[in-house]
C-alpha cells in the first residue's frame, strides 16, 4: 500500500502531461518549410528583368569587417552584394541558372571589377544559388525587386 502512494503522484502527472511525450514517430507534428519570400504588407513586390544569363561571383573571406561603398560593415554571412551602377539599397532577386534556386539580396558595394562578372554576392547568398560543382563563378539572373 506505501508504494501505491508514492507512484500515485507520479502516474497523475504522467497522465496530465501525455501529450508531450511522444511515443510513436508517427505522431510528430510536420515542420514548417522556411521559404524565401518578400511580402510587405501583405503586397507581392514586382519584378523587373534586369540582366539574363548574368555571370556571378563570390567575396573572399579577407574582406570580412572592412567598409563597403555604402559605408556599411562588410559580412560574408549576410544577404547583400556588389554591382557597378545599380543603387545602394536596391533589393534584387537573384536566380542559379542550372539550379533554378533563388535568394534576395540587397546592393550594399560597387563591383566587381573584373570586365567578364556582372555582380559579386557574399559567400551566404553564392552557396544558397550554386550547383554542387562550380568553378568559382556562376551564371544567374538578376530581376530588380520593385515596390
Amino acid at each position: 500500500m506505501k508504494k501505491f502512494i508514492y507512484i500515485l503522484p507520479l502516474l497523475v502527472v504522467l497522465f496530465f502531461q501525455k501529450e508531450n511525450f511522444k511515443i510513436f514517430p508517427s505522431q510528430e507534428k510536420p515542420k514548417a518549410k522556411v521559404t524565401d519570400t518578400i511580402k510587405k504588407d501583405s503586397v507581392v513586390e514586382k519584378l523587373e528583368m534586369y540582366h539574363k544569363g548574368a555571370h556571378a561571383s563570390y567575396y573572399a573571406n579577407k574582406f570580412n569587417g572592412r567598409r563597403t561603398a555604402s559605408g556599411t560593415k562588410f559580412n560574408n554571412n549576410d544577404m547583400t552584394c556588389a554591382h557597378r551602377k545599380l543603387p545602394f539599397g536596391t533589393k534584387l532577386k537573384i536566380t542559379g541558372v542550372k539550379t533554378k534556386k533563388v535568394v534576395y539580396v540587397t546592393v550594399t558595394d560597387r563591383g566587381p571589377f573584373v570586365k567578364t562578372k556582372h555582380i559579386d554576392l557574399t559567400k551566404a547568398a553564392f552557396d544558397k544559388v550554386k550547383p554542387k560543382a562550380y568553378g568559382g563563378h556562376i551564371e544567374v539572373d538578376i530581376e530588380i525587386v520593385k515596390k
